[in-house]
């Protein structure tokens, strides 16, 4: 339990005060935009890479699978495909993003406070928060859902040219959305959603709470990277269970 709240406490505070700073200050689009292109846009050649590796993996072990027991790998397309689209694919994005964007994230806002710059910033009336919390929170909630529609992309792509051009079969069954239905789209979105929230609140809480000198620094970014991918990893759990328990 204390793990949990440890975890989960200080990204729910800090996000409520992101809120209260959002009602008071507003949005600021162009810092909002660049932390687009530093979540987003160099994200992206991660994902890609990371969900084509992991595509063609899990084909390969589905084949060798296959030739036990059906003898026809393209008899699972249709439901990797559905896996792909409601599981796989927002929680390997997640746990990518979370890789990249937390350890940058809290480096960032942790050099900034053992350099006492988040002091110099309150000196100019200027909010913390407003300045490097918002901008990163509204980012990464437009960012995640659309990393995760190119990682479902690349890892469907990989897997249908693995079948096709290594082991010789209809690699288009591996894009059949035959079993796919909104319902698994929204869970997919939901859990996009919830740990694009949680990945730069989990850092941020990190970082802004980091003093001592360089030592800190690493600290706060090895428990960042740790908090906000064991949170992921829960976020999809307990998203998945509750789409369970309604019955869908």
């Amino acid at each position: 339990m204390s793990a949990l709240l440890r975890i989960f406490g200080a990204p729910a505070i800090l996000f409520a005060r992101t809120l209260t700073a959002i009602r008071r200050d507003g949005v600021n689009g162009r810092a909002t935009m660049v932390q687009l292109v530093e979540i987003g846009s160099k994200s992206s050649l991660l994902i890609v890479s990371g969900l084509a590796f992991f595509g063609a993996v899990m084909v390969t072990i589905a084949w060798a699978q296959a030739r036990k027991y059906t003898g026809n790998i393209t008899v699972v397309g249709p439901a990797y495909f559905e896996l792909m689209v409601r599981e796989f694919a927002p929680l390997l994005v997640a746990i990518l993003a979370a890789s990249r964007v937390g350890a940058a994230t809290s480096a960032e806002l942790a050099a900034m406070s053992v350099n006492e710059q988040l002091e110099a910033l309150e000196l100019c009336s200027a909010d913390p928060i407003s300045e490097l919390v918002t901008p990163r929170l509204l980012a990464s909630l437009i960012a995640l859902p659309a990393l995760m529609v190119i990682g479902t992309i690349a890892a469907t792509t990989s897997a249908s040219f693995v079948v096709t051009y290594v082991f010789g079969a209809d690699g288009s069954s591996f894009t059949d959305a035959r079993f796919v239905d909104p319902v698994d789209i929204v869970c997919a979105l939901v859990k996009a959603l919830m740990c694009g929230a949680f990945i730069p609140l989990a850092a941020a809480a990190r970082g802004l709470k980091a003093k001592g000198g360089a030592p800190a620094v690493g600290e706060a970014v090895t428990a960042a990277v740790v908090d906000a991918s064991m949170g992921c990893l829960l976020i999809d759990f307990v998203v998945a269970a509750a789409f369970l328990l309604i019955g869908v």
